[in-house]
């Protein structure tokens, strides 16, 4: 008697949706695969910046680097510009990427700190590569020559065509597309699992595992099963953005740009076709009409339509995984996109999945490790979003008045102390954020260490100056050989893929 082969349905498209598809469609081959949405539903489509990690899910898919940045009109991207988050008039990076050189046991940071206490340390971004080459717009990918560093990078993309991008790849390895609003959903009234949806038209279909990629509503998750959600509104109170593409061109920026606001953040991301600007912003502390006024009054050209409102609350699922319902996407949650983590939590729930493929009816261990991994990284990531707001000094606005004394979470709290005393940033388990990202952070917000660790002390002084200056030297002189960020782009675009 043959086997029934295991069904998974996916409930949801949009960019949650067809990377799971695409992903399971690539690694899940014995598996039924079928996906229903709707295209009387618009997706949020705010995540059109990412973090490196994308290129491992993309190769691991196969795909073609230029090929996706023409599907895509995507471009390149070597950090994120925080423009006024420590006061007005200031700006910092946090670039991919190493800073500095480390020597001997310890990181760079504690010889940076040792130097600047002798009044021999220049500004973090002389010591970052990706920093130097984003802030006179050039670009390489891979390695100029043996040995030289190699350069991280991430992408701007439109989250729309990546969607249909990943929708074209998944149907042609056999995933199964349903058109149609999901009415009802109906639970196993034995096991209390997930059975079936009933679409608007009357068609019921029928999983072994059911994935929620229905945004904001969660209604497998949340509306099925009541999960339950863990509110961050306390440590990140923007409730609201305003989105709306604007004209762009030229030689744009391979940076991403956060620029702080009277109450929230106004993001700027450019692509090849025009550039994506959006306004996060308490709804306790401004209006949507002084949001769109404000966003509407900083675009670098003409607006393509009017700003469009998005709702949300921060914060995640008290289960990401529920009996044989896997939540991925805004059906997780939500944490605004202030470090462009948005689409990265995507393929780290797919991975997290991949590694533990139930064949059958999920074990209660493995939805425990996976809901306990969910959980660290979420927190971990809220973590470091809270530091940028918490650490301002933007004094006599109520927004950042009320951000700078609120209370945090025990996790930052400590990592904060560990930094002030000792210039010391521990990074636990598969935390995202590395050390260096944190200390960019800190560095750039103006989170002081009062001390670091005295091994950096016993480096002769000279040798702590050439230390600097040829680490400085060495990244100035790889960037002044790079060419700029659009013809780099231009280059990759136009490149075709070598056959198999």
């Amino acid at each position: 008697m043959e086997q029934t082969r295991p069904s998974i349905l996916i409930a949801g498209g949009g960019t949650a949706g067809w990377m799971t598809a695409a992903a399971l469609s690539r690694f899940a081959t014995g598996h039924d695969i079928v996906l229903v949405e709707s295209e009387a539903i618009g997706t949020v489509g705010v995540g059109e910046a990412t973090i490196p990690q994308i290129h491992l899910f993309n190769g691991a898919l196969g795909i073609d680097e230029a090929e996706f940045l023409r599907e895509t009109k995507g471009s390149f991207k070597l950090g994120i510009e925080f423009d006024g988050w420590l006061r007005e008039g200031d700006a910092y990076m946090h670039a991919f990427g190493a800073i500095g050189r480390g020597a001997g046991l310890l990181p760079f940071q504690h010889y940076w700190l040792r130097a600047r206490k002798l009044g021999l340390a220049k500004p973090l971004q002389r010591y970052s590569l990706n920093e130097l080459a984003a802030r006179t717009m050039r670009m390489q990918r891979g390695r100029r020559a043996p040995g030289s560093p190699e350069m991280p990078y991430a992408y701007h993309f439109d989250a729309g065509l990546y969607a249909a991008y990943l929708r074209r790849y998944s149907e042609a390895r056999g995933v199964t597309r349903h058109e149609g609003l999901i009415a009802s959903v109906q639970r196993d009234g034995e096991s209390g699992d997930i059975a079936s949806i009933t679409l608007d038209d009357g068609r019921v279909l029928s999983a072994d595992f059911f994935i929620d990629c229905t945004g904001f509503r969660g209604l497998l998750i949340e509306g099925a099963l009541e999960t339950g959600f863990d509110d961050w509104t306390n440590y990140l109170p923007c409730d609201r953005a305003m989105a709306v593409p604007c004209a762009g061109g030229g030689d744009f920026t391979p940076y991403t740009r956060s620029t702080a606001r009277r109450a929230g953040w106004q993001w700027r991301i450019p692509l090849q076709h025009r550039i994506g600007n959006g306004m996060v912003f308490s709804s306790a502390h401004m209006g949507e009409d002084e949001a769109a006024s404000i966003l509407l009054a900083n675009l670098d050209g003409e607006a393509q339509g009017d700003p469009r409102p998005i709702r949300f609350r921060t914060g995640k699922r008290r289960l990401h995984w529920n009996r044989n319902c896997l939540a991925i996407g805004l059906a997780a949650g939500f944490m605004e996109p202030l470090e462009s983590t948005s689409i990265h939590l995507i393929q780290s729930a797919i991975s997290r999945f991949l590694a533990v493929l139930p064949s059958g009816k999920p074990g209660q261990a493995v939805i425990d490790h996976f809901n306990a991994q969910a959980d660290f990284e979420w927190t971990r990531i809220r973590d470091f979003l809270v530091l940028h707001y918490t650490a301002n000094q933007r004094t006599g606005e109520p927004f950042w008045d009320a951000v700078r004394n609120m209370e945090l979470p025990a996790t930052l709290t400590d990592k904060i102390a560990l930094w002030r005393e000792a210039g010391f940033i521990p990074r636990e388990h598969e935390e995202l954020f590395t050390e260096v990202a944190w200390f960019q952070v800190f560095a750039g917000q103006g989170v002081e260490a009062e001390g670091h660790n005295p091994i950096a002390d016993t480096m002769a002084e000279a040798d702590l100056r050439n230390l600097l200056d040829g680490t400085e030297a060495a990244l100035v002189e790889e960037v002044r050989a790079m060419p700029r960020h659009i013809d780099c782009l231009q280059q990759t675009i136009s490149a075709t893929k070598e056959p198999a």
